[in-house]
């Protein structure tokens, strides 16, 4: 067989780009369809106690949840294998992960089974996190832009914390087109918020600071050792007055 050449090699790295650039918009329409089917309809049902509109099974059996894996008797591993291969057959197509309530053993679909609303605790919970957070403006500080170079060919910017080193975004929206399209390559540009000052100024304030703390440490340091020489000078007059008497 014929080595390709790089020219080649680009090609074909352009198409395999361009095939997953596609499947992966396929599959953002696909759940972005089910996510707008979940917003219309509601989750009023679950509250209700009706069974999950996607597989028809109940949201919960209220068997309590399977133990840790490794813990399984045999008559649960059969149990539990029994669960998953139906859960495989109702959910060929789906191909998503899998959910279940707390304190029940019922497996259902991340993609066509809606999962339960948050209750008031987890809200709460989530309101408290939240308020803990850095403000805005001191997360902008660990904020990278890239350009993202789409299916369509435009180039997008898109903004992400510095420590993620490549950009795991697979579909984004494309202004231009209007459209939500598949990432072909992305670059890093560096930082979205420009230094406007604000670091510097900290910046400075900081060494002020530190300059300060050593300026006093030094200075509590001359007089401690003052103090030793004094100490040390009494030492030898009081051992010399007793070398005298003796």
């Amino acid at each position: 067989m014929a080595k390709l050449t790089e020219e080649q090699k680009r090609q074909r790295a352009a198409k395999r780009a361009l095939r997953s650039a596609l499947e992966a918009e396929a599959d953002d329409r696909r759940r972005r369809e089910r996510d707008e089917q979940w917003e219309r309809e509601g989750w009023a049902e679950y509250v209700a106690g009706e069974p999950c509109r996607g597989c028809g099974l109940p949201m919960t059996d209220e068997l309590g949840s399977w133990p840790p894996l490794l813990k399984l008797s045999e008559a649960e591993k059969l149990e539990y294998e029994e669960a998953n291969q139906k859960f495989r057959e109702r959910h060929t197509d789906c191909r998503a992960a899998r959910w279940t309530v707390s304190g029940s053993r019922v497996m259902h679909c991340c993609f066509c089974c809606p999962p339960p609303p948050m209750g008031p605790k987890q809200v709460e919970k989530l309101a408290r996190l939240l308020a803990s957070w850095p403000s805005r403006e001191e997360r902008k500080t660990d904020l990278d832009s890239w350009d993202l170079t789409l299916r369509c060919d435009h180039v997008v910017p898109y903004i992400q914390h510095r420590e993620i080193t490549r950009v795991s975004a697979r579909v984004v929206d494309c202004p231009e087109c209007g459209e939500r399209r598949g990432v072909m390559s992305s670059e890093r540009v560096g930082p979205a918020y420009p230094d406007d000052g604000t670091i510097r100024e900290r910046a400075a304030a900081d060494r002020e600071r530190l300059a300060r703390g050593l300026a006093a440490a030094e200075a509590k340091l001359t007089r401690q050792q003052k103090n030793a020489a004094a100490t040390q000078q009494r030492i030898a007059e009081l051992q010399e007055e007793l070398g005298s008497e003796s």
